[in-house]
C-alpha cells in the first residue's frame, strides 16, 4: 500500500502541474494574434504536453482505481479524484485529502 500512495501521490502532483502548463499553452495558442511566436510555442507546448498528460492521465485513473478499491473509497470521492486530474489546482487539494484517508485507514503508509 505504501509504494502504491508514493505512486499516487508522485502521479498527482505531475498531473496537476502538467493541466495548469497546458491551460496556460492553450490559452497562448488560442488568444493571441495567428503566426506569432507566443501562438507558435502555445501551439508546440500545447501539442507535447497534451500527449504527456493524457499518457500520464490513465496512469493516474488507474492509481486511483487501485487505492479506491484496497481503502474502500466512498463513490462520490472516487469519482471527485478521478475527475480531479482535469482541473487545475484540484489535483493538489484532493491529493491532500486522499493522502489523509489512506494513512488513517493504513498507518503504516505514514
Amino acid at each position: 500500500m505504501k509504494n502504491t500512495l508514493k505512486a499516487y501521490r508522485a502521479l498527482a502532483w505531475i498531473v496537476g502541474t502538467l493541466i495548469i502548463i497546458l491551460y496556460v499553452a492553450v490559452a497562448l495558442k488560442y488568444l493571441t494574434t495567428d503566426g506569432t511566436d507566443i501562438q507558435k510555442l502555445g501551439s508546440d507546448v500545447t501539442g507535447i504536453v497534451g500527449f504527456a498528460h493524457g499518457w500520464l492521465y490513465m496512469v493516474y485513473l488507474v492509481l486511483v482505481a487501485v487505492l479506491a478499491r484496497n481503502t474502500r473509497w466512498s463513490i462520490p470521492f472516487t469519482i471527485t479524484t478521478l475527475l480531479v486530474g482535469l482541473i487545475p489546482f484540484a489535483t493538489f487539494w484532493v491529493e491532500r485529502r486522499a493522502t489523509k484517508l489512506v494513512r488513517a485507514k493504513f498507518p503504516e503508509t505514514a
